[in-house]
């Protein structure tokens, strides 16, 4: 027994003298001192020695053990320092070089005013919902009153995935996924990218993002919606800021209304800004159809709602002063550090 260890130990010591990486020094690791390798074997071939001489043939196994471990280790360190050599003289540093520039991000113009729409909503009591962006046809036009062959489906320029499926053009299918839920009553705002067909300019985009806001309850009427609105834009643009809804029209609302606020750089008395009205229209409202109600199993009899949309490009352009939607997608630095 003797004898078979003074040769895995030799057999060990020439395989790591002739490692020349790492790689190949695990290998001899594993050999000798793995699960499987040959002093390992040794060990579970202990049952077959006599009890009186198993003491000595396990000193004498642990210190082949020892001895190869040493011889490793040793092997190791020189190893790893010549790989260090080699990496500090293929990669010099050069000290005269400029260091790197290290530059902090901050929020983009859309999630300072998306932060700011969400906080007047939470306070107000409302959760914030999103919902697919890429939707069924049923609930981006179906269930808000909108059936096929109806003329705003073409208004609305949607990509179309397949006949039953598209890209949503409106954050209206997450007021619809919710109300057909059940859980009443509903408090909610739901944020998101949309997508139409319209060609890039100064005021479009094909991709751009809505707020749409959703309320049913017991009671609710189009008085609750302008009191609404008209804290919503106070806590936006200031607490002189005043409200003016006009009729409108909006499939999925009866009655309905635009919502325009007093011009907050001149006060309403006409400038620039508000094209010489006073006013800027801001967001499009309405009191929920019956209908809608009735296709999301909500009794129309029993609840009413309101519901409202805003752009949040829109928000972003008033708020800021700025006066291309472009600005905000074109990625330059200069621009988005001013805000």
């Amino acid at each position: 027994m003797k004898e078979k260890l003074q040769r895995i130990q030799e057999e060990a010591a020439k395989r790591i003298q002739e490692s020349d990486s790492l790689e190949k020094l695990n290998d001899v690791r594993v050999a000798f001192l793995g699960k499987k390798g040959e002093l390992t074997a040794v060990l579970k071939g202990m049952k077959e020695v006599a009890a009186e001489d198993r003491p000595k043939v396990g000193q004498w196994v642990n210190e082949t053990r020892a001895q190869i471990e040493k011889h490793l280790e040793d092997t190791r360190v020189k190893l790893e320092a010549a790989v260090m050599e080699e990496r500090l003289k293929a990669e010099v540093i050069d000290v005269t070089l400029p260091a790197k520039k290290m530059e902090i991000g901050h929020r983009h113009p859309n999630t300072i005013a998306l932060e700011e729409v969400e906080r007047i909503f939470i306070g107000m009591g409302y959760e914030v919902v999103e919902g697919p962006e890429v939707e069924y046809m049923d609930y981006n036009f179906t269930k808000l009153n909108i059936p096929e062959g109806h003329p705003a489906r073409d208004e609305q320029d949607t990509f179309f995935i397949d006949d039953k499926i598209c890209l949503r053009s409106q954050t209206s299918p997450v007021q619809a996924r919710t109300m057909e839920k059940g859980e009443l009553p509903i408090r909610m705002i739901a944020p998101g990218r949309v997508f139409r067909s319209d060609e890039v300019d100064a005021t479009h985009s094909p991709s751009f993002h809505q707020i749409e806001g959703l309320v049913i309850d017991k009671h609710i009427t189009f008085a609750d919606l302008k009191g609404t609105l008209e804290e919503f834009a106070k806590e936006l643009f200031g607490p002189e800021t005043k409200t003016k809804f006009r009729p409108h029209h909006f499939p999925f609302t009866e009655p309905s209304a635009e919502v325009d606020v007093s011009c907050f750089k001149c006060g309403g008395k006409g400038c620039r800004f508000c094209k010489g009205s006073g006013w800027i229209e801001i967001l499009g409202c309405g009191m929920v159809h019956p209908h809608v109600l009735e296709m999301c199993g909500i009794d129309p009899e029993e609840y009413t709602g309101f519901a409202f949309g805003v752009g949040l490009e829109r928000i972003a352009l008033l708020k800021y002063e700025i006066d291309d939607m472009r600005l905000l997608y074109e990625n330059d630095t200069r621009f988005l550090k001013q805000f």
